[in-house]
C-alpha cells in the first residue's frame, strides 16, 4: 500500500487562486526566486495548509535533514519538504498559494503529477514559477527578466524577453511542459544575474521578480525593505568590483561588447 505524498493540514475556501512556486537549487541563482516567494508569504501573512512528503522525492544524503533545538531545548529533526501556504492581498479578489521548497532529486514525473493534482484539487487558475539564472549581464544595469508562458500574449503584456534557452533543464522546465500537455495555464518568470558575481542572496534579483509579478497581478506589496537591501547590495558590489582590477577589466569589456551590439 502506497502513501499519498500530498498531505493537507486544512482545506481553506479559495477564491480564484494563483499558485506561485519557487524551488531552491539549480533554478534559484542568488536565492532570488525562493526569497521572493518567502517575502510575499510574509507580506500576505500566509499560513501553511499543505505539503508534499519528501520521502519519495529527496535524496537525504544530498539534502540532509536538520537538527534544531525547540523552545524546550529538545532536539528535533526537520526534514526537507515542499510546503504550500495561502494568503490574500488587499484589493485583490483572489487568493495566492505559495509553494516553497528544494528542487526534488528523484521521480520528477511523479512529483509533477502530484503538483498538477494539487492544482486540480485547489482549482488553481494559473501556475506561476519563479526562477533565476547566472548570465553574462552587467551588474550596473536593471536586472533583465525573461519568461515563457502557455499564453504568448502574456509574455508581451509583461514586457519580458522571450526565453530561447535550449539545454539541460530543472523541475521548473519539466513542470512547464507538463502544464502545456495538460492544458494548464502557466507563466515562468526568470531574473538574469551576473555570473561573475555569484553572491547569495541577491536582493536585486528578488526585487525585480517581485515588482514585475505584483505589477501584473495588481497586488500591493511593501518592497521598501527589499529596495534598501538592494541598494546596500549594489554599493557593496561596486566597492568589490572597484577593488579588483581583473573584475573591473572584465566589466569594462562587457560594457564595450554591449555598446558594440
Amino acid at each position: 500500500m502506497t502513501t499519498d505524498p500530498l498531505a493537507f493540514d486544512s482545506r481553506p475556501s479559495l477564491r480564484n487562486p494563483v499558485l506561485l512556486l519557487a524551488f531552491a537549487g539549480w533554478s534559484d541563482a542568488g536565492a532570488s526566486a525562493t526569497t521572493a516567494v518567502r517575502y510575499l508569504a510574509d507580506q500576505l501573512l500566509a499560513k501553511k495548509f499543505a505539503s508534499i512528503d519528501p520521502e519519495e522525492f529527496y535524496d537525504f544524503y544530498r539534502q540532509r535533514p536538520v537538527v534544531r533545538l525547540n523552545e524546550n531545548k529538545i532536539r528535533e529533526i526537520h526534514w526537507p519538504s515542499y510546503d504550500f501556504y495561502v494568503g490574500s492581498g488587499m484589493g485583490v479578489e483572489r487568493d495566492f498559494i505559495l509553494g516553497i521548497g528544494a528542487e526534488p532529486h528523484l521521480r520528477w514525473r511523479t512529483f509533477t503529477e502530484t503538483m498538477l493534482r494539487f492544482t486540480r484539487e485547489c482549482q488553481v487558475e494559473m501556475i506561476v514559477t519563479l526562477g533565476a539564472y547566472l548570465d553574462e549581464v552587467l551588474y550596473t544595469r536593471p536586472v533583465p527578466l525573461t519568461g515563457f508562458s502557455t499564453d504568448p500574449k502574456l509574455v508581451e503584456q509583461l514586457d519580458l524577453v522571450p526565453s530561447r534557452y535550449q539545454g539541460p533543464t530543472g523541475i521548473v522546465g519539466v513542470l512547464a511542459d507538463a502544464c502545456r500537455v495538460a492544458n494548464v495555464s502557466h507563466l515562468s518568470l526568470w531574473a538574469s544575474l551576473p555570473h561573475y558575481l555569484s553572491v547569495s542572496p541577491n536582493p536585486r534579483g528578488t526585487l525585480a521578480l517581485l515588482l514585475r509579478l505584483s505589477q501584473w497581478i495588481g497586488l500591493r506589496v511593501d518592497t521598501s525593505p527589499l529596495e534598501k537591501a538592494a541598494a546596500d547590495f549594489q554599493a557593496k558590489i561596486n566597492d568589490a568590483v572597484n577593488a579588483d582590477p581583473k573584475l573591473s577589466a572584465f566589466v569594462r569589456e562587457l560594457k564595450k561588447r554591449e555598446f558594440e551590439q
